[in-house]
């Protein structure tokens, strides 16, 4: 299966660069290629893609509006959106959580992590990168009073595995990256994280984050203040 992609940036320099980069992937194709907001959201409703990758800061109408139309859309409910942006602040990545972007990922990735990025979320997953995550968990973590603590025995329901699988999504890891570390296959990954997702109530992978600290699971993992997990 070849997965349909939709690229959305004012900087034709770079969404040459992207396309590039992923027309190299056996498994991926461009199909389109929109200068602003308001233009991704003409064009995905025509080709409907399987991923559009999304810039924040555009003319006419920015990223994050775009991703509210398009995910707003019943007849693009399978079409997903992967913001792709150099600004990656908690506010940015909120506001893109609630507007039903599938992932954030910032442009400084590397060309095999992106093709990965956009198979994961092209497979039902959310994605965030390390930044992302820091930045979600910090935010969540300076309003105690909107993110009460949670209680850990809630974690009593998941088994050791699934335990540990929570803790490492909570370090930015993708289910790739965990099946790498682990020496599990994705699908496995996959498993054992939905499951965890379904006990815990979490609505989306990044909300099993912030149970992951709220709880305690997670730990300190980010304070060392470092992309690398």
């Amino acid at each position: 299966m070849t997965l349909r992609v939709i690229l959305v940036d004012d900087q034709a320099l770079l969404r040459d660069a992207l396309r590039t980069v992923l027309d190299s992937a056996d498994d991926i194709a461009v199909v389109g290629e929109a200068s602003d907001g308001r233009e991704a959201v003409a064009l995905t409703r025509e080709v409907r893609p399987d991923v559009v990758i999304m810039d924040i800061r555009m003319p006419n109408m920015d990223g994050i509006t775009a991703t509210v139309d398009i995910c707003a859309d019943p007849e693009l409910r399978a079409t997903r959106v992967l913001i792709l942006t150099t600004y990656e602040t908690d506010e940015h990545i909120a506001q893109a959580l609630r507007a039903g972007a599938s992932g954030f990922v910032g442009k400084g990735i590397e060309a095999h992590d992106l093709m990965d990025a956009v198979r994961t979320i092209a497979d039902g997953d959310t994605l965030l990168s390390p930044t992302a995550t820091r930045s979600l968990v910090a935010r969540f973590l300076a309003t105690p009073v909107a993110t009460p603590a949670r209680d850990p025995e809630q974690l009593a329901a998941l088994t050791p595995r699934e335990r540990e699988m929570v803790a490492l999504v909570a370090t930015g890891l993708s289910n790739l990256e965990i099946a790498d570390r682990m020496y599990l296959s994705p699908f496995t990954v996959r498993a054992h994280v939905q499951r965890a997702m379904t006990k815990l109530r979490a609505r989306d992978r990044a909300q099993l984050v912030v149970i992951a600290y709220q709880t305690g699971l997670a730990g300190t993992a980010f304070n060392g203040g470092t992309d690398q997990v």
